[in-house]
Formats: C-alpha cells, structure tokens, sequence
C-alpha cells in the first residue's frame, strides 16, 4: 500500500540529504516528493508518497522523528485530505489534430500554457488519477515530454472525506 506523509522540518540548507538516505539506507523508495515552505516562518512541509504496510510505516515514523531537524511526522494516507498535484505536458499538436487535443485537454480542465507549430504545452492540476487518465487519453497523439511535481496534501479540517463521498455516489 501506498501512504502517504507529511512532514514538518526545520528549513535549514542540507535538510533534505539526510531525510532521502534515511529511506534509501532502509531500500524505501520515496514515489513521490514535494517541499515547500509551511505556514510557519523556519519551516518546511515535506509531503512524501512511500510504499509499505501499516506497521513499517509506523516504525518508519517514529525513526525519522530521530531526525535532528524533523518536527512532525503524520501518516496521512486515511485521513480526509485535499491533494493536488501538478503536471506539465508536452502533446503533438499539429493543424490537423490541434482542435481534437484542445477538446480532450479541456475534459481534463487542462490549460494551454504554450502553443507551437507541432505541440501543445498544457498545464493540469488535479489528483494523480487525474494525471494517469489525461495522459492515457493523449497517448495516441504522441506525448513529447512530462513534468510533475508529485502530491501535495493539507489535511481537512471539515473532516469530509471525499472518497467516501465519491464511493457513496457511485453506488446510487
């Protein structure tokens, strides 16, 4: 299974190498890795896609709490979160096919970013599903290059759970 964490770090220069050979000294991949500033000042959210059971994760957790400059860990992988992730995606796009990779790319809410005499640069925003289904649908015109960023994710403070909700739906 896939979790995901979120992690509060002191945002010093360095703080990320020992963070990344924690993991790979346990031969954990890290699936997915954003940094950014948090809301406090000196401070940096790391949000992190890992795979493992429950129990590695949780000893995973408490190990890196060991981490000079870790503050917080939270397995966040069940609980109601929003997540985003961006991409950026380079398609073939000429004369011919350009209005039909427009139309499919605004399924998606994708934004044109950048147009050429044979591409199209387009900017998509949404969950990693969101991702796998837009490139799979722009597969047949020729994909030139991808660029994501990885998940990001804030906890809900209204505590709805979207997934619940979306499973819920689907069975009415």
């Amino acid at each position: 299974m896939k979790h995901t964490l979120s992690v509060l770090v002191e945002d010093e220069a360095g703080v990320l190498s020992p963070l990344s050979g924690f993991f790979s000294r346990r031969g954990f991949n890290i699936e997915s890795l954003a940094v950014g500033p948090a809301e406090q000042g000196g401070v940096s959210r790391i949000t992190m896609v890992v795979p493992g059971d429950d129990r590695v994760i949780e000893q995973l957790t408490k190990q890196l709490y060991k981490l000079v400059n870790v503050l917080k860990v939270q397995d966040i992988t069940e609980t109601p979160c929003v997540e985003r992730e961006l991409m950026l995606l380079k398609v073939n796009a000429t004369s011919s096919n350009r209005s039909e990779v427009i139309e499919l790319s605004q399924i998606f809410r994708a934004r044109v970013v950048d147009v050429a005499e044979d591409s199209l640069t387009l900017e998509v925003v949404g969950d990693p599903g969101k991702m796998v289904a837009i490139v799979q649908v722009l597969q047949k015109f020729g994909l030139r290059e991808i660029a994501r960023t990885g998940k990001i994710a804030l906890t809900r403070e209204s505590g709805v759970n979207t997934e619940l909700l979306k499973s819920l739906e689907a069975k009415v």
